[in-house]
């Protein structure tokens, strides 16, 4: 049985970025500014009370008879007792005979097309375990998101304004964006192993170490180009934050109500359809949260009885990036427009070029993360290049469509290329293994061969119009050779 030791990390970032935002509201009152005590304060409760109501609802202590650990959670204390009872469960491992064991299978990762089952015993005390980790899992994507980035945020704020840097503020900065980065890697962990449910994944320290510098650099660029914006167009920071929130928080209804789907009912039994709806609104706004800063590796899908997208989309993954160069971009170029004596110091076209370099290094970790260190990149019903490949096609013909069309030739002379997989025979045992071969991994629920063959077709089309122009005027059936 391992240690708990994401528990332990979890909880001490929770306790340290507490303590750090206490001491530095302390500071403020002190000082007399009332409105960044205020602030800080706010962004520190909010998520504290989050992730107490979080631990209640995954144990389920409102239908048990634990008054105690309630009295804890209403203290905020509640992380702290779940962090001692998980490792008293741990040192408690092998020295109370279990009454009684589960059985669970697990598929391991397939060599050669074979994916083999494997049992093994699961006693009460690792149940009691696995349960903690995926309370203080969820727990640390709210306190990140929902807590430590607009901390942060605001933070980087007040010491562009006050041009100085205290040793308060800047160890509550440091904690927090420890807390985001750590956050962020519980997100995609989490979301590996709901969508890999079935399969034993091992996580080795490379994926960690690529996950780590893929998310530092994508939030801590993103943290500074927002601070860079809102220190000299504060009136408009509050429409982009909105648009952001407001278009993350309703593409997950759209989406549902697209579908004409019923509306959930199997979230928890002992709640009402108002207390559902509840839940569901704060987990689209925990989902807004997490987009606001960097791509949100669980996507969330109210149709599906687990709330959870299962497939792997890379068409989503590459417009959200794409989209969000260019509003990063963007923001920069206003705040290099509009900025005020207080940056002529600094060097501002190199300030901005580190900035759009740092977000291109999060891209290329990234990239490196799911093409060759992702525990179950064998499962992929496609490579990543591909996908993107696949987008850029898409996008490129899209701006080809916009350009005046000459006269159809005949025969097409862009052949598509044969797909490494569309005549490769499936191994025994292998067709029903991938969790990613759902018809949810296109925009438009299709399948990648049927939107390849339109790409294709479309791309043959734009060939032939090229040649008609180069060739003047053709017969039917007239090629072009490259």
């Amino acid at each position: 049985m391992r240690l708990p030791s994401s528990i332990f990390v979890s909880v001490s970032l929770f306790t340290a970025e507490t303590t750090a935002a206490l001491y530095l509201s302390s500071t403020y009152r002190s000082a007399g500014d009332q409105i960044w005590q205020g602030l800080t304060l706010l962004f520190t409760l909010v998520p504290s009370v989050l992730v107490q109501l979080t631990l209640t609802f995954i144990h389920r202590d409102l239908s048990r008879d634990r008054p105690l650990v309630l009295l804890l959670h209403i203290l905020q204390l509640g992380p702290i007792v779940r962090c001692l009872e998980a490792f008293c469960i741990y040192g408690s491992v092998g020295r109370v005979e279990e009454p009684y064991v589960s059985i669970t299978r697990k598929k391991q990762m397939p060599r050669g097309g074979q994916s083999e089952e494997v049992e093994r015993q699961v006693g009460q005390a690792e149940g009691k375990l696995f349960t903690h980790r995926a309370a203080f899992a969820r727990t640390s994507v709210i306190q990140a998101f929902l807590g430590s980035a607009p901390q942060l945020t605001l933070q980087l704020y007040i010491c562009v304004l006050q041009q100085g840097v205290s040793i308060g503020r800047g160890t509550l900065m440091v904690i927090s964006l420890l807390s985001i980065v750590y956050g962020a890697l519980r997100c995609n962990i989490l979301a590996i192993k709901i969508k890999y449910d079935d399969y034993e994944v091992d996580v080795r320290p490379l994926a960690y170490l690529c996950i780590f510098l893929w998310r530092s650099f994508e939030i801590a660029t993103r943290v500074v180009v927002l601070v860079l914006f809102s220190s000299v167009l504060q009136l408009w920071v509050l429409p982009v934050v909105l648009l952001n929130f407001l278009v993350f928080s309703l593409y997950p209804w759209i989406l549902f109500w697209h579908s004409h789907s019923p509306f959930p009912e199997n979230i928890e039994k002992t709640l009402t359809r108002v207390g559902t709806t509840i839940v569901l609104c704060l987990l689209t706004f925990l989902y807004a949260g997490i987009n606001m800063f960097c791509w949100s590796a669980v996507q969330v899908k109210l149709n599906d009885p687990d709330l959870i997208n299962k497939s792997q989309n890379w068409y989503r993954m590459a417009v959200y990036y794409m989209l969000r160069f260019v509003e990063n971009a963007s923001l920069l170029l206003l705040w290099y427009i509009y900025k005020t004596d207080f940056y002529k110091f600094i060097c501002a076209p190199l300030l901005l070029l580190q900035l759009l370099v740092g977000y291109a290094i999060a891209i290329f970790f990234m990239l490196v993360f799911y093409q060759f260190c992702h525990p179950c990149r064998r499962l992929f019903s496609s490579s990543m290049t591909q996908g993107i490949w696949n987008c850029s096609a898409l996008l490129c013909l899209m701006c080809n469509s916009a350009s005046p069309q000459s006269r159809p030739l005949g025969k097409s002379v862009l052949e598509p290329p044969l797909s490494p997989t569309s005549h490769k025979e499936e191994p025994k045992g292998r067709a029903h293994d991938t969790v990613s071969d759902s018809t949810d991994d296109m925009p438009n629920e299709t399948t990648y061969d049927m939107l390849n063959e339109t790409i294709y077709d479309s791309l043959n089309e734009v060939g032939n119009n090229i040649c008609g122009g180069i060739n003047g005027d053709v017969g039917h059936g007239a090629s072009c050779n490259a």
